[in-house]
């Protein structure tokens, strides 16, 4: 187990050790003023972050994803619809309460709910399990995933469309951003494992293409869902208030040591009682379905302490000391607008390699495909897809008009691609949408952003919230392009080959004759 240990935490190094040069080179330039304190935080948390994703990775191959497999496939094998829908729905329900993306996102906007954030987990929580519900149904009757996705991006768009017309459109980039928090660390790998599970029981000459998509459906679910909220919200809760309310906790305490230990605490507490719930049920359905020995049990339970040990020191590193600097970086590079979108694309171009949970999914897809999509080409198609969404992300800032102008386009290019290229691809590709939208990138990107939009637009702006929020939204939507392209240039590459060899044969002078004597 060491030796892997110390292979995971050479990938988790080479992962993070960009996004921290960038920022610790750029911070002794006259663009990004941090002081020595701010260095020093950021530096020794960028080390923690590192030590996290590798524990986090290394407990999720010996927990996660073998409890995912396992509920999957043992489901199936129940041939019982009803109780493998009702599985599915609580457990991508628990799953989403336990997702650590989703408190960020909702602690930053509690003060739309009154202060409640348990208004909006609630209903993403509802939303996700009743798609994941979907998803597996999809999964079960073989349905097309496109048609699937065509049907619920129209829902999605005419309930924006109605939303804009109650005047409730800043409301709009918090649903989409709420589409992109929700398949972060936790839920990623039991539900890619689940996926999988459940499409080699189910077997077939397409299960390889079947086992994905589950996280795209769950995607859809939290946006459509918080779009239906936002129906109910009083226009007058939707002030720029709302984000200068919490901008406290966008500074390095001054007290670093306390504050440090003292969201440890609260971090732990939280992945606790998350990982607990799952755990909770996995027991449930292994009592009842899958009886699995004492030594997969154990096997499993070790797995689990640690990918709870790396999780929440993850989190602590990434409230501590990656969310003040993101802040701070995005209000100090916004005096300088050609910086801050040339700065915006270096940094989405490294900081989705941190993602834990991208690891999974790459790590998944290459063994699925059997090495026919390459890790590394997917690491370098997200690279890509994130760098060009957070510099577009920049430029609606500086600009300030509306998040649609990006959505609309974006996601027509996504579903019209999805009918050319071959159907794992679709699958790949809406599901890491969802994936390279993680941890790092709420707790992060998300206050850079903020800080950015404070800087530019004032701390006044009736459009803070609407300009300030909905980076998480394109983060998640350019990958559905970047990877479906991939798709598409393996579909004219075969084209071009097989023109070519019909075109050698015709071409050729030699004589064959065949004797069928």
């Amino acid at each position: 187990m060491f030796k892997v240990f110390l292979e995971k935490l050479k990938e988790s190094t080479m992962s993070v050790l960009p996004v921290a040069l960038i920022v610790l080179i750029l911070s002794f330039t006259p663009l990004a003023r941090l002081s020595g304190k701010e260095q020093l935080v950021f530096a020794i948390c960028a080390v923690l972050l590192i030590v996290g994703i590798s524990l986090f990775s290394l407990g999720v191959d010996f927990s996660m994803s073998d409890m995912g497999e396992q509920v999957g496939s043992s489901l199936v094998k129940t041939k019982k619809i009803l109780i493998i829908l009702l599985v599915a729905f609580i457990m991508g329900l628990l799953i989403t309460i336990a997702e650590p993306d989703l408190s960020v996102l909702a602690g930053q906007i509690k003060g739309v709910f009154n202060g409640n954030p348990w208004v909006l987990i609630i209903s993403i929580a509802l939303g996700v399990g009743l798609f994941l519900l979907l998803a597996v149904l999809k999964m079960l009757t073989k349905t097309n995933l496109s048609m699937m996705l065509l049907f619920f991006y129209m829902a999605m768009f005419a309930v924006a469309a109605l939303m804009i017309e109650l005047g409730n459109s800043n409301f709009l980039a918090i649903s989409f951003d709420s589409g992109g928090v929700t398949t972060g660390p936790i839920t990623v790998p039991f539900i890619m494992a689940l996926g999988v599970g459940i499409a080699a029981t189910v077997g077939g000459r397409d299960s390889k293409e079947n086992s994905f998509g589950l996280i795209a459906l769950c995607s859809v679910g939290p946006i459509l869902v918080v779009l239906l909220l936002g129906l109910t919200i009083n226009n007058s809760n939707l002030g720029p208030e709302i984000i200068t309310n919490e901008l406290d906790s966008y500074a390095i305490a001054d007290n670093v040591f306390v504050h440090f230990f003292k969201s440890l605490l609260e971090e732990g507490v939280g992945v606790l009682i998350a990982l607990s719930l799952i755990v909770a049920v996995f027991l449930i359905i292994n009592f009842i379905f899958i009886k699995l020995p004492k030594i997969k049990l154990v096997r499993i339970g070790i797995g689990l302490s640690i990918t709870f040990v790396g999780l929440v020191i993850f989190l602590t590193a990434a409230k501590v000391g990656f969310l003040p600097i993101g802040y701070k970086l995005g209000s100090l590079m916004a005096e300088n607008k050609v910086a801050l979108a040339i700065f915006g694309f270096a940094l989405g171009m490294v900081v989705v390699l941190a993602e834990p949970a991208v690891h999974v999914l790459t790590k998944q897809v290459e063994e699925v495909t059997i090495g026919a999509v390459k890790k590394k080409t997917m690491l370098i198609a997200l690279c890509i897809g994130v760098a060009i969404s957070i510099m577009l992300a920049m430029l609606r800032i500086i600009f300030n008009f509306s998040l649609l102008y990006y959505l609309i386009p974006g996601y027509l290019i996504s579903l019209g691609l999805a009918f050319f290229v071959p159907s794992i691809f679709t699958g790949i590709a809406f599901d890491s949408g969802g994936v390279a939208s993680g941890p790092l990138t709420s707790s992060f990107i998300l206050p850079f952003a903020i800080g950015a939009c404070i800087s530019v637009n004032g701390v006044a702006s009736e459009n803070l919230l609407g300009t300030g929020f909905g980076i998480v939204a394109m983060v998640a939507m350019t990958p559905l392009i970047t990877i479906q392209l991939l798709g598409f240039k393996s579909v004219v590459q075969r084209k071009v080959v097989a023109k070519h060899r019909l075109k050698t044969i015709i071409s050729s002078d030699d004589e064959q004759i065949i004797n069928f004597m």
